[in-house]
């Protein structure tokens, strides 16, 4: 466990300018340093891919590519592909770090700034879909899918480079999610690993995906289909199968997904697993 007051002296050795990008990269570095004091092991791992980088997009881009790297195509060539594209938006670092922020304060388990960065997939996952939003965009598709398939291969989730996902995301755990190609999700939205958000199968062309509105929770090996709304603050009860619109501040669960009565509406309160049906 890093130590508080440890990080506070290191945090005070370091120059921080008056900017939130770079307090959050300082803070960063910092617990790398108290990381690497608990763990000496770890030392040039730490060095390379954290303290010898100039901000967070090179240290994402070199986190990914030592992970998505290919005998086909090496480490090198994969991070200069990535940072370019995560350079080609100013927007996208603003992005990153309010998903690295979402998932500190929204994860029990995370409580410090750089371990989604180093330990979890699914932050990367949404890390590689943003390099591959850019690159959608701006007419390289084809490099977009290669990575949205590398990072399905490695990574264990799958978002298509076309979907619109907003800074602020945390997808917990990862492992099984797919996010198609017409989804939106805005900011503050939480989901859980083995989601679905697909299409019904029988559509071509136009809106075909889910549109998830801001501070809506997806539990669990939940399953949304076709061009249908999951409403501000929306709670999908595990295991749900969700075929109809969610209004705001609405709770579903079961399949068909339905609407749970009897429930507090404050999911701090809620135990996802008692659907109450």
């Amino acid at each position: 466990m890093v130590n508080g007051g440890r990080l506070n002296h290191i945090l005070g050795s370091l120059k921080i300018l008056h900017s939130v990008k770079q307090m959050i990269w300082d803070q960063i570095k910092a617990e790398v340093l108290l990381r690497i004091e608990e763990e000496k092991s770890l030392k040039d791992y730490f060095q390379l891919l954290i303290l010898s980088q100039v901000d967070i997009l090179s240290s994402v881009a070199s986190i990914l590519a030592s992970k998505l790297q290919t005998d086909a195509l090496k480490t090198s060539k994969i991070k200069e592909l990535l940072l370019e594209a995560l350079q080609s938006n100013t927007k996208i670092i603003k992005e990153i770090e309010q998903d690295l922020l979402f998932f500190k304060n929204e994860d029990p388990a995370c409580h410090h700034l750089s371990t989604p960065l180093l330990f979890y997939k699914g932050f990367l996952g949404l890390a590689c879909y943003r390099a591959s939003h850019a690159l959608w965009i701006n007419n390289r598709k084809t490099l977009a899918l290669f990575f949205q398939n590398r990072a399905s291969e490695v990574l264990g989730i799958d978002i298509h480079p076309a979907a619109k996902i907003a800074g602020g995301i945390m997808i917990d755990h990862a492992t099984g999610v797919v996010i198609g190609e017409t989804c939106t999700i805005e900011s503050k939205v939480s989901i859980f690993q083995g989601v679905t958000l697909g299409g019904k199968g029988n559509e071509s062309g136009g809106k075909r995906h889910p549109s998830i509105l801001e501070g809506a929770s997806i539990f669990a090996s939940s399953t949304i289909l076709g061009d249908i709304l999951v409403g501000k603050n929306a709670v999908v009860a595990a295991g749900s199968l969700v075929l109809k619109s969610v209004q705001e501040n609405e709770t579903v669960a079961g399949i068909p997904a339905r609407r749970v009565r009897g429930l507090r509406q404050n999911k701090a309160e809620w135990d996802p697993g008692d659907s109450s049906l």
